[in-house]
């Protein structure tokens, strides 16, 4: 019998299981020994079950710390390493790709060809060249355009499988008890809720041909709602990639928003009225050089309050929070939150002297953070952690701009005044975009 090939897959949570239950779950050719994982605190420890791993695995996958990764290759006798994350610069992973090299084995991505499954439905895909970009705002507002149009479709989001495997598998959002039900994360709740509020089914989990499967039965057309700047896992029959110009350049220089940026339908240039002539020049330049058969949407991400009612006195002191990833490895020191408060007068605390828990790593780790508290909620003890440091939070106000209800998960001694972006196009193209696509699918 012909020896498999041993493989470490390395990954944060999402990618990186639906690499394996495509390519490798059932290839005699390879023997999967390992999952790492990075970007997401305190998720590796756990086994990818059997159940999902398939009758090649009868005793599961074990998940573990990027940061053993060297040791692992050496232990396991591992010949290749494939790289299944998203949101990462070149020089962070060629340094990975050279120490994986150095240690023996060949280092590999997986493309979209053998990772995206075709549907029978019409697909519409809303990725991004980065996290914080401003894709959940278009995502949003083309749902409402579909929803105009009473067109029967329902949201597929990108995976977060940071909790249990097998009950995570094929999950279906359609009521906020759902969330309670499945025990979703922050994170989660972060990317769900909002679609749960418009009225929108969400599906999410770990089995995306599953998932997709129980998706065409339902609907008539799919929205993906991307994560990062990741790969749609569906083929598109229409895709939409953010850019950001306020980080002009990160669209030829991210992984993988760079292959994202080129192979768009459409691109949604966001934050128009924030960027400055040059970074606009350059991002126009990019699109030229590299896509510049796309169409091109140009918008603004407004800030505003969700419950306008709420009056908030100017000079009073206020801590920040903002959407977890977007702050974290999406490089961003503040969002929405941050931005809102100083247009409200408010003094804004820096939160280092109340971190509790994982937020003392959060701002070891990432030192970019200065005035604003990133939505880490990956366990249970981690959302612990933040109510423990909101509540040593020596302010009148709370302000948070990710897109959950804080208030439903955990009750505080001072108002959680929430923030939201909406997506206000300046170019009026997508609307008519999304008829041409409806009409050629004939949906409309």
């Amino acid at each position: 019998m012909k020896e498999r090939k041993r493989v470490i897959i390395m990954g944060a949570g999402g990618r990186d299981f639906h690499n394996f239950n495509l390519f490798f779950k059932n290839n005699p050719d390879y023997e999967v020994v390992a999952f790492t994982q990075t970007q997401i605190p305190e998720i590796e420890g756990r086994i990818y079950p059997k159940e999902l791993a398939g009758e090649l695995y009868p005793d599961g996958i074990p998940l573990y710390s990027e940061n053993e990764l060297i040791n692992l290759i050496k232990e396991k006798d591992v010949s290749l390493v494939v790289f299944a994350y998203s949101d990462v610069d070149y020089k962070y992973i060629m340094e990975r790709a050279e120490k994986v090299l150095a240690a023996g084995a060949s280092f590999m991505f997986l493309g979209p060809k053998e990772t995206m499954l075709e549907s029978k439905k019409p697909v519409v895909a809303i990725c991004a060249v980065r996290t914080g970009a401003g894709k959940s705002p278009l995502t949003r507002k083309i749902c409402e355009i579909l929803k105009k149009k009473n067109v029967n479709f329902c949201v597929v989001r990108h995976p977060m499988a940071y909790g249990d495997f097998k009950r995570q598998a094929v999950q279906k959002f359609q009521n906020l008890e759902d969330l309670d039900f499945y025990k979703a994360t922050i994170e989660e709740r972060e990317e769900y809720e909002p679609h749960i509020k418009m009225g929108n089914t969400v599906f999410a989990g770990v089995d995306y041909e599953g998932i997709l499967r129980k998706a065409e039965e339902e609907f008539s057309l799919i929205v993906w709602d991307g994560g990062n700047n990741d790969f749609p896992f569906f083929k598109p029959d229409l895709l939409f990639v953010v850019c950001d110009p306020l980080r002009a350049g990160n669209e030829i220089e991210s992984h993988p928003g760079f292959a994202l940026f080129q192979m768009a339908d459409v691109l949604c240039i966001s934050k128009v009225s924030s960027a400055t002539k040059k970074q606009l020049k350059i991002l126009k330049e990019n699109i030229k050089r590299y896509n510049n058969k796309a169409g091109i949407i140009m918008a603004d991400l407004v800030p505003q309050l969700k419950d306008k009612a709420i009056k908030v006195k100017k000079g009073k002191k206020a801590i920040v929070v903002e959407d977890g990833p977007t702050t974290t490895h999406g490089g961003m020191a503040f969002g929405a939150g941050y931005l809102y408060a100083k247009k409200l007068g408010l003094k804004i605390e820096k939160p280092h002297k109340y971190a509790v828990g994982i937020y003392k790593k959060i701002f070891k780790e990432y030192s970019h953070l200065e005035y604003v508290i990133p939505a880490i909620g990956y366990k249970e003890n981690q959302i612990e952690d933040l109510k423990k440091t909101l509540e040593k939070a020596k302010v009148d106000y709370i302000i948070s701009a990710t897109p959950i209800d804080l208030n439903r998960l955990f009750k505080l001694d001072k108002p959680i005044i929430h923030i939201e972006y909406y997506f206000k196009e300046k170019t009026k193209k997508l609307e008519k975009i999304i008829d041409n696509f409806l009409k050629e699918k004939g949906l409309l």
